[in-house]
């Protein structure tokens, strides 16, 4: 059963993938070839590069599959890298195609020639492009350089003689092809900066197929942690293999809550949730958020972990701060304003209503392009500091 679940996912999850990242492909195509007008030998090889720049993410797939993890490698750079730029491509494009429209619109209904202020095709097709490659090469660094976000909540629920307790948040790491040693050394090296009292991962640890891993959760093993490190899946836990992605984690030296939590050291409560993608891969455990918060006594604490920025109002006030990513904050801009118009609470601090609070991580890694543009990757550093609730 679990298996056609898993099946019928991946079909629709391909369909729709295909349709979007194709479609973006076949707009490109036809800037491109308006504008410069390739003969029938350069038009060919256009579309032999278009489309296995649109297949790449499955051929990285079998590459890493068959074993060969080097190749996989390199063609994942040059496969992702392309995919940021068609998607920035298309959105500059498509503002000019709007534009050019608008003019020509105009200048029908007034009767009037508007020829002058409207860009040429070719204009149209190489400035959005131009834009796309500077962008991307810019942030491939940006994704580089790893911010330490900080956040302070006074609670009188921190007992006083312990009068701190600090969290340190990494979320959408994605360990796997393309984030690798050299990035996860430096998230790493910031966390133990911190020197935690706890340190949590909220989701997408891992990323797609996650074999010979083995030396990452060796060096995330060496973080430990004063009262422990905890963690929940996210949505690429189910994608790269869920039994293989726990084992990793546990392995890490995380506790995976997955529709449970517990008291640590009496001091707060820590309640982990999975993704929804549990429903669609047929794990789920069909367990409340409600029956899980309201378990745990009402004097400590309470953190709860969630992958995706969700909150249910009707439980605001059964626990005190959730911690969650997913977004990336879009990751490259503007598809920012996308995730936006899914996941209202989009990144940062929210002070929600009944002294309950929100923090969402732009996440310390990235997804398919290994670029960021203007949403920077972070470890989230949250200090829980005894005092009067803030309102």
């Amino acid at each position: 059963m679990q298996a056609d679940h898993e099946k019928v996912a991946l079909i629709l999850f391909l369909l729709t993938f295909f349709l979007i990242y194709g479609g973006l492909h076949f707009y490109m195509f036809i800037k491109v070839k308006t504008s410069f007008l390739p003969g029938t030998k350069s038009t060919l090889c256009l579309i032999l590069f278009m489309m296995i720049m649109v297949f790449a993410p499955v051929v990285i797939r079998i590459l890493e599959r068959s074993g060969y993890e080097s190749l996989a490698r390199l063609f994942s750079y040059v496969g992702y890298s392309w995919m940021g730029i068609v998607f920035l491509f298309f959105s500059l494009a498509v503002l000019f195609d709007v534009y050019r429209f608008s003019v020509y619109a105009t200048g029908f209904v007034l009767n009037r020639d508007l020829s002058f202020v409207t860009p040429s095709a070719l204009h149209s097709c190489v400035i959005p492009l131009v834009f796309a490659v500077l962008v991307s090469s810019y942030g491939y660094f940006e994704a580089q350089n790893i911010h330490t976000e900080r956040v302070v909540i006074t609670t009188s629920k921190i007992p006083k003689e312990i009068g701190k307790l600090k969290i340190v948040q990494i979320s959408d790491v994605h360990l796997g092809l393309i984030v690798r040693e050299k990035r996860l050394r430096e998230i790493l090296r910031k966390v133990k900066a911190e020197n935690p009292d706890i340190l949590v991962s909220t989701g997408d640890l891992v990323d797609g197929q996650i074999n010979n891993l083995g030396h990452f959760s060796e060096m995330l093993k060496e973080i430990d942690p004063k009262y422990g490190k905890f963690a929940v899946t996210g949505n690429h836990e189910f994608y790269a293999g869920l039994d293989e992605a726990l084992d990793f984690t546990a392995k890490s030296g995380f506790k995976v809550l997955r529709g449970e939590g517990l008291t640590i050291s009496g001091l707060i409560n820590i309640i982990g949730v999975d993704d929804p993608a549990e429903k669609i891969y047929g794990d789920s455990k069909d367990i409340s958020e409600r029956e899980m918060l309201s378990v745990f006594p009402k004097d400590k604490f309470t953190l709860l972990l969630k992958h995706q920025p969700t909150v249910d109002t009707k439980l605001l006030g059964l626990f005190d701060l959730q911690l969650s990513g997913h977004t990336h904050k879009g990751q490259i801009f503007p598809f920012t304003l996308i995730t936006r118009l899914r996941y209202p609470f989009n990144s940062g601090y929210f002070n929600l209503s009944n002294n309950t609070h929100l923090y969402v991580s732009r996440g310390a890694g990235t997804w398919g392009p290994p670029v960021r543009f203007l949403a920077p990757p972070e470890i989230t550093v949250i200090e829980l500091v005894h005092g009067n609730n803030q309102k």
